[in-house]
């Protein structure tokens, strides 16, 4: 069984910036205009980073909803974040640049990287802004008002049955996203971000990004993100035969034993990870947790198995696609008839 991260790793989210409160106003109507659409995601990518502010933010996926305490700067060209877990038991999760410390919970059952959010928030997202625009359709909704700030929302319309749709709220003096939704062909809120609370731009202290939980410390530092013909190199042994158009490989998941490889099409991610199937038989087919799928599907090649899990922002039967189509190649190469 691969580590299926639901969201990838902490280092995504950690680089986020969200803002989310439920709005105080209706929107106002607003003419379609793609192209101040496109400007406005121009600004999204450097707010999420260089913005500094702090809040408690609510998380909806499906039926778990999850509330969080964040504080973000932006300090001499350096990230610093942390987040506090505000429910289900204690946790912390504390960025300094590409070094991070996540404590977890005493109870251990609660993991931080199940709870924070990913989408545009993901670090693929913050490093290399895609020409989103190519695979959704951009769309202003109006202003509104969300935590007190003025904002501006934008729709992004998938144009193809191979992703989901999102709406966006962005704070109109800095560009930074307070709001967020990603919806399923039907129009149904997968899941979503809130702020009940948000300081935008205020002098956050030394203090507030030092460890404060006790409990059982994991430090790792951040991955640069890679080339993509590095990532490439990492399917080694198989062969994706389909992917929805727009999704380019972004990075290589630690997988342990096996192979894995991430895509983004600049809004959405997803991974395929492919390993040597156990002794004991893996349930095959998809699970839903609010916008994130995880398929998983059996491949033999010869006298060897593989287990193929694919988990991602996308619609089960896109996962499904794109699980199928893998070939292997090398059975050896994934590591297949190894103690």
């Amino acid at each position: 069984m691969p580590q299926v991260f639901i969201n990838v790793v902490p280092s995504r989210a950690l680089s986020m910036l969200v803002g989310f409160l439920l709005a105080l106003a209706g929107s106002l109507p607003a003419a379609a205009d793609e192209d101040e659409a496109s400007a406005w995601l121009e600004r999204l990518g450097p707010a999420l980073n260089m913005t500094s502010y702090r809040g408690v933010f609510v998380y909806a996926r499906g039926e778990s909803v999850h509330s969080m305490q964040i504080a973000h700067r932006y300090n001499d060209g350096v990230v610093e974040e942390r987040l506090v877990l505000q429910d289900g038991g204690s946790g912390e999760i504390v960025r300094k640049g590409m070094n991070v410390v996540c404590v977890l919970p005493e109870t251990g059952r609660v993991k931080l990287d199940q709870v924070i959010p990913s989408g545009p928030f993901a670090e693929a997202f913050t490093s290399q802004l895609m020409p989103v625009s190519h695979w959704y359709r951009a769309e202003m909704k109006g202003e509104d008002r969300v935590a007190g700030y003025d904002v501006v929302s934008v729709a992004l319309s998938a144009k193809d049955p191979y992703r989901y749709s999102h709406r966006l709220w962005l704070e109109k003096s800095t560009g930074l996203l307070v709001k967020s939704h990603v919806r399923n062909a039907e129009g149904e809120v997968l899941e979503q971000f809130q702020f009940t609370s948000l300081h935008i731009g205020e002098d956050i202290p030394d203090s507030e990004f030092e460890i404060r939980t006790e409990g059982r410390e994991i430090s790792r530092t951040l991955d640069e993100p890679a080339a993509t013909a590095s990532v490439v190199q990492r399917m080694d042994g198989w062969q994706l035969g389909w992917r929805p158009e727009g999704f380019v490989p972004a990075a290589a998941p630690r997988s342990g034993k096996g192979q894995a490889v991430a895509f983004s099409d600049g809004l959405a991610a997803f991974s395929v990870f492919v390993e040597p199937a156990g002794p004991v038989s893996m349930p095959t087919g998809a699970s839903l947790i609010g916008a994130t799928t995880v398929y998983m599907h059996q491949v033999t090649e010869g006298d060897s198995a593989f287990l193929v899990t694919v988990v991602g922002e996308l619609p089960p039967q896109t996962a499904r696609q794109v699980a199928e189509s893998v070939r292997i190649e090398d059975s050896v190469a994934l590591g297949a008839g190894e103690p």
